[in-house]
Parts: C-alpha cells; sequence; structure tokens
C-alpha cells in the first residue's frame, strides 16, 4: 500500500514537471531528441561523436563562432553539400561534404541538435527557418 502512494506521487511529480514546460521548450526538446537521432545516422560517422572532426580532413562542429556566422547557410550546406575551402577553428578544410539527402523537418532537427551541442547554444532551428534559408541557397 505504502509503495503504491509512492509511485503515486513520484508519477504527480513527473506530470507536474511536464506540465510546467513552456510551448518553446517542449519544442526544442523535441527537435533536439530528434536531432541527434539524425546526426548519429547522418553526421556522426565524419564529424565524430562529439562533433570534433578529423583532424584537417572534416571540421569540427564545435566552434560556435564558425556556425554562428554561417547560421543562414547550415541548412544549405547539408541540404545541397559543400564543396571547397573553409576555415573553422582558425584550421583550413577543403573537402566535399556531400548532400544529407533527408527533408527539411530533419535538418532543423540536426541543426538544432548541433547548434546546442558540443559547446554550442544557440536554441531552436525550426522548419520555418530552414524553409526560408533554403529559398535563400545560392
Amino acid at each position: 500500500m505504502r509503495t503504491g502512494i509512492v509511485i503515486g506521487l513520484l508519477l504527480s511529480g513527473i506530470v507536474l514537471i511536464v506540465a510546467c514546460q513552456s510551448e518553446d521548450q517542449l519544442e526544442f526538446n523535441r527537435y533536439y531528441s530528434s536531432g541527434r537521432d539524425v546526426y548519429q545516422s547522418k553526421c556522426q560517422n565524419c564529424h565524430g561523436a562529439n562533433g570534433e572532426g578529423l583532424q584537417s580532413l572534416i571540421p569540427p562542429l564545435t566552434d560556435s563562432v564558425y556556425l554562428k556566422a554561417n547560421k543562414t547557410n547550415l541548412a544549405c550546406y547539408l541540404k545541397y553539400g559543400l564543396k571547397g575551402k573553409i576555415s573553422v577553428s582558425q584550421k583550413q578544410f577543403d573537402g566535399e561534404m556531400p548532400a544529407a539527402g533527408i527533408a527539411d523537418i530533419h535538418l532543423a532537427e540536426v541543426l538544432t541538435y548541433i547548434n546546442n551541442s558540443f559547446g554550442n547554444k544557440s536554441g531552436v532551428v525550426n522548419t520555418q527557418m530552414v524553409n526560408e534559408d533554403v529559398r535563400k541557397c545560392n
């Protein structure tokens, strides 16, 4: 009987915590957790489990300066690939990243994950933002 009461109180506490999250926080949590799955299946093989990249071959995703400076281009890089020289963390990279081949919702999810992992903190990237950025791709 006593165990049932304790379990009931714990479940009630969990429900209250979840119910008290704002809609923005819930949206962020959805994008972030789904983005982690996309990252693990599409990006981690090259960029590493911790976004560290691969020496001078593949750039790290730990440079929030680069990510912030190229925020509106990141969806284009993922959607269409990236070729040519870039400078990340004061290192030059001259390779080719293939197009991710994923839907815009997954682009938004993985960008939310990358922009809020590996020492980065840039908030949610939603589908509307990705759609706007993709429309402006060169």
